[in-house]
């Protein structure tokens, strides 16, 4: 099991150096384990030289049975709750940072709607964890800021919200919106990935290819890092237009959000759910709910 997971965090990465990251390890001992697998199979599973990694035709082959095989195990845990739980069980709700009221009052509703049966929880997560804790059973179901590629889980659009340019006040004091050319003397905040949505590195490219190319990263920092930043003169970040979103409650002196001319960007939410949950258990039953009551999706 272990070489599995090993071979199919180098194959998704097609990089050694990151996917030991991902695992937790060095990059001698990873490679160990592939060169182990290798033997194990007799056959070769990756074309590689100092500067690419690519997969064999035996490695395409295994990774979707490797695949399936740590999909099945990690769905082991939730199968033996399910089939010893009373009739009425918890199950828990991933909920990123700055989720709109609407959206929770949605959310409210299914609880009601499902509550002789299920009692939903929410879960507080980062943008990346929800996704993760989804797919591993520890959540049942999740609010996650698409996209969401990942094949084991199934989704249902629930929220699309306007982005405007979070900018310093001072510097724009008068102005009611804001073009890219406004922005290219600013500096676009770069968010640590485990608060940063994925759509998020989209945006990131499209500025950079509009020719806005300079960037801060923050290292340890979430939305009131970001507002700080900002505030002080030199920076800009995209954030929900809408004043109800719960972000504006990070805003700080001398920080404004304003709408962009020539760039509309929407930040989506989906529900989320593994999808062989909803179809082979009773899990079945609040999906079914969850489609119903997010029949429409919210828009601001």
């Amino acid at each position: 099991m272990l070489h599995l997971r090993y071979f199919v965090a180098v194959a998704e990465e097609l990089n050694f150096s990151a996917a030991a990251r991902r695992l937790h390890m060095a990059t001698s001992p990873l490679s160990q384990r592939i060169k182990d697998l290798e033997r194990e199979l007799d056959q070769r599973l990756f074309e590689r030289d100092t500067h690419h990694v690519a997969l064999t035709p035996a490695g395409e082959a295994l990774l979707p049975i490797a695949q399936d095989v740590l999909e099945q195990v990690s769905s082991i845990p939730w199968r033996v709750r399910e089939a010893t739980r009373p009739g009425r069980s918890t199950v828990f709700l991933g909920m990123p940072t700055g989720v709109h009221p609407r959206l929770r009052a949605k959310i409210n509703t299914l609880a009601g709607r499902v509550n002789a049966r299920f009692e939903l929880q929410r879960w507080p997560c980062h943008a990346q964890a929800v996704v993760a804790d989804v797919r591993g059973g520890k959540l049942a179901l999740g609010l996650a800021r698409l996209p969401v590629g990942d094949p084991a889980l199934d989704q249902q659009l629930v929220m699309s919200e306007k982005l405007g340019a979070m900018v310093p006040s001072d510097r724009f004091a008068g102005w009611d919106s804001i073009s890219l050319a406004d922005l290219s003397e600013l500096s676009y905040v770069v968010t640590p990935r485990e608060f940063r949505p994925p759509y998020f590195d989209q945006i990131d490219s499209d500025l950079a290819a509009n020719g806005i190319k300079k960037r801060i990263n923050l290292t340890d920092a979430g939305y009131s890092g970001v507002a700080e930043m900002i505030s002080t003169g030199i920076a800009f970040y995209f954030a929900m237009i809408d004043p109800d979103s719960p972000v504006h409650g990070y805003a700080v002196e001398n920080v404004t959000v304003l709408p962009v001319t020539d760039f509309s960007p929407h930040l989506e939410t989906a529900l989320i759910w593994r999808r062989d949950r909803a179809s082979r258990s009773d899990l079945g039953e609040l999906v079914e709910s969850a489609r119903e009551v997010f029949s429409e999706p919210l828009r601001t």
